[in-house]
């Protein structure tokens, strides 16, 4: 029988394992993944109806149709695009995202993001999976089945399941499920559309409620938060997790609008598509977006469509157990995985009892900019910037308290916390305490990506550029390129 040691296959099947459930870099033997890999991966976690909801939310708040699709388009071209830089992260290194925060934040000063992410995944699981509840009960009722609190807890329970196996078994189990069912999920979206803009009496002049001035500014601005750059900005802290099972050797052209393109094209049909659908019935929720628009069309696509969440929320859960991972919880990732499960499932029990959900999700929605932008700031500007791309990968990995990294690296921390204070401070969310005095004080518009990433760059380039500067400190300058 011949050993691992040996045969190359048996050797890439190793190091694939490994780095599947233990937090390593990936070996160039193991990178296997395909530009296509990475397009049906994005494109299908974001064949979602959250983007209904989003896209819906435009009208919802008075825009016009008009207004809503040139916010979506505008908005998205610019947060996709960055996106592709943190996926070049991830080939350049074969490094996950929140393990590559260590560089700019320290070894043990990445736990603040590490940790944060975590908490925003599990939030994501329950929203997406609370749509699929929606969607679910919104089909049980068109084939005449009624149920009460009970009945969505089933199924919520059900559909947790379904995720978290996926989710258990990692990258490939991932790449394998959205490769086979996400060409299907596009065809029945086309499907759709066509009959939504054909049959349903879609008001393509819809103008809204007239909205002129600083209330039409206002309103763009909040969309422009939810579901346009700030809906690219939330996929920062994912990008790497996946990408860095590509090749080396890939063309890093064709990584990059693979990955671009798999997020822009289906967040900006399905959000034009829920504003479409917003003028004829005027509703956010996607239930009955789907049901009053579509009728008893809406049984066989509900269950296909429903495909969508289930692809974005196997993500989260795998992207959830490697920030836990990063806060060297020595966990195997399979464990970490069924306890995401278990909490997300406590938070999607707690969104089956909100009313207006509407509001619940722009508020979680905003919370998400509040963090992200200003991490990305500082590590953009550290990887590109100070370090050039040269990172010690070898170093990233060291036990804390024994790396050759800086234990925590203030510079990059104030950064950050200045930049969080800075998007809540000119965030203009629906709720009364995500409305900041900056934003209050400009007559409602809502800059809160643009005020956290701004700062957070000032800052983290006037003060971390001295110490990432400082020779030797291998691991923040890239000194020692192992990368």
């Amino acid at each position: 029988m011949q050993s691992s040691a040996g045969n190359p296959a048996a050797r890439t099947a190793d190091a694939r394992e490994a780095v599947e459930h233990r937090l390593l870099p990936v070996p160039d033997e193991a990178r296997t993944s395909t530009a296509a890999h990475q397009f049906w991966i994005w494109a299908g976690a974001n064949l979602a109806p959250i983007n209904w909801v989003l896209g819906a939310l435009g009208i919802g708040l008075g825009l016009s149709l008009a207004d809503t699709v040139l916010v979506l388009v505008l908005g998205n071209v610019v947060g996709m695009a960055v996106f592709g830089f943190f996926v070049l992260m991830g080939q350049r290194t074969g490094v996950s995202q929140m393990v590559l925060s260590r560089a700019a934040f320290g070894r043990r000063g990445a736990y603040l993001p590490a940790a944060i992410q975590g908490v925003i995944a599990i939030g994501w699981c329950a929203v997406n999976t609370w749509i699929i509840l929606d969607l679910v009960m919104a089909l049980f009722a068109k084939v005449g089945i009624s149920g009460g609190t009970g009945v969505k807890i089933v199924v919520a329970l059900f559909v947790m399941a379904a995720q978290v196996l996926i989710a258990a078994f990692g990258f490939r189990a991932i790449a394998t499920f959205e490769r086979w069912t996400v060409p299907v999920t596009l065809l029945v979206v086309l499907a759709m559309s066509v009959i939504a803009w054909t049959r349903t009496g879609v008001h393509w002049d819809w103008a809204g409620q007239h909205l002129t001035g600083g209330a039409r500014l206002s309103a763009m601005s909040t969309v422009m938060t939810a579901i346009g750059i700030g809906w690219g900005i939330t996929w920062f802290a994912y990008a790497s997790d996946y990408s860095r099972f590509v090749p080396r050797e890939m063309p890093r052209g064709r990584l990059f609008w693979a990955s671009v393109l798999g997020q822009f094209v289906p967040v900006v049909w399905l959000g034009v598509l829920g504003a479409t659908l917003a003028t004829v019935s005027q509703k956010v929720d996607p239930g009955e977006l789907v049901v009053g628009a579509f009728g008893a069309l809406a049984v066989p696509l509900i269950l296909l469509v429903i495909h969508g969440p289930i692809a974005t929320n196997i993500l989260n859960m795998y992207s959830c157990a490697l920030c836990a991972q990063t806060l060297d919880w020595n966990v195997d990732r399979r464990k970490l995985t069924y306890g995401v499960g278990v909490l997300a499932t406590v938070f999607t029990l707690f969104l089956i009892y909100q009313q207006d959900f509407a509001n619940t999700l722009d508020a979680w929605l905003a919370g998400m900019v509040t963090w992200v932008a200003p991490w990305a700031a500082v590590v953009l500007i550290h990887y590109w910037l100070f370090a050039r791309e040269r990172v010690d990968v070898d170093a990233l990995f060291e036990p804390a308290g024994a790396s050759r990294l800086a234990d925590v690296r203030w510079s990059a921390v104030v950064a950050f916390l200045a930049g969080a204070f800075a998007t809540w401070a000119f965030s203009y969310g629906v709720p009364a305490f995500l409305q900041g005095p900056g934003a209050r004080a400009l007559g409602g518009v809502d800059l809160s990506w643009l005020a956290g990433a701004v700062v957070s760059a000032l800052v983290y380039y006037v003060a971390g550029r001295r110490s990432a500067a400082v020779p030797g400190m291998v691991g923040e300058t890239g000194v020692r390129h192992t990368a």
